[in-house]
């Protein structure tokens, strides 16, 4: 009987063998597709970004066959009619902008960042969260209108003058970044463990000094992370900045004064020059400086991520 058994229960399991080997040779095949269609998919967004960065730079580079690198980087004379090709005035009305606007906006962005993560009741959290977010899906345009009709009539009556400039431009950009950040940084500290918390309480910490002193400190990977995301939004921003920035071609004295970034500067003149002409290769320039600022932020992210692994 045993045998009789035996020989069944072989001849069953000789049977499931081929099911088996079959379906997981279909799985395998399965795999193996989708791995060579994911490394594709990745192989050409890296081809096509390589290619966006060799053909700006290679036609940018072009500037300097008319146009010696060191006015082009340290002059303030931007006068294309008469081969006077000085974009430091953009380069530093971009960082400049750019630094207000952190400035205005981190302060809020952490003060919410906080209260959404640690003083806010859920239901609050709820209804503030979703309402933050959509903030990041107003058209820019949108934004400028509303600072070309109310920030900057209002700066020019207090100011007595045009009111176009820096300022409105950083605090339009500074409203623009402050979801990212804010969203970002309240994930951060939300992501901390509760024991820092719990121990710097039991301590005899207060809460403001536990927010200040603990939880700010063990979130700064991700704040830091935030604030440079931030930073590249207002770089790259173009329409809502070309509306209040006043787009004159000038080395800005104040933050009321009318001036060009780089964005505003490409947009502005890259539809009255001709194609493989100095002025012409002298904006694909600017746009190869738009790249580098912003590699070398997605750089800086990578490095602060790292160092916040290896801590």
């Amino acid at each position: 009987m045993n045998s009789v058994a035996d020989k069944l229960t072989n001849a069953k399991s000789d049977e499931s063998r081929p099911i088996v080997t079959k379906w997981t040779q279909g799985q395998h095949r399965q795999d193996n597709i989708m791995r060579w269609v994911f490394v594709g998919s990745a192989a050409l967004v890296s081809a096509i970004i390589f290619s966006i960065i060799v053909f700006v730079g290679m036609q940018g580079m072009k500037t300097f066959q008319g146009v010696n690198p060191l006015e082009f980087f340290f002059s303030t004379d931007w006068t294309p009619g008469q081969n006077r090709f000085g974009a430091f005035p953009f380069l530093y009305s971009t960082l400049l902008m750019t630094l207000v606007s952190v400035v205005f906006s981190v302060p809020l962005a952490l003060s919410g960042a906080l209260f959404m993560a640690k003083i806010a009741p859920k239901w609050m959290r709820e209804i503030m969260r979703p309402a933050t977010d959509l903030f990041v899906g107003i058209p820019s345009v949108v934004y400028g209108l509303i600072g070309m009709t109310v920030i900057v009539p209002a700066l020019g009556k207090i100011t007595g003058g045009v009111g176009y400039g820096i300022l409105p431009a950083s605090i339009i950009l500074a409203i623009m970044i402050l979801p990212t950040i804010l969203s970002i940084s309240e994930d951060a500290i939300r992501a901390l463990p509760s024991r820092l918390e719990e121990a710097s309480l039991a301590l005899g910490a207060t809460r403001w000094q536990t927010m200040w002193r603990v939880l700010l400190p063990a979130a700064r990977p991700g704040i830091l992370t935030a604030i440079i995301l931030g930073m590249g939004r207002a770089i790259g921003e173009t329409m809502a900045v070309f509306m209040v920035i006043g787009n004159s071609p000038q080395m800005p004295k104040s933050l009321l004064d009318s001036t060009t970034v780089l964005t505003t500067a490409i947009v502005k003149d890259m539809g009255n020059t001709n194609y493989g002409s100095t002025w012409n290769n002298a904006l694909y320039l600017m746009a190869l400086l738009l790249l580098v600022i912003s590699l070398s932020l997605i750089l800086i992210i990578r490095i602060v991520a790292k160092r916040s692994e290896l801590k």
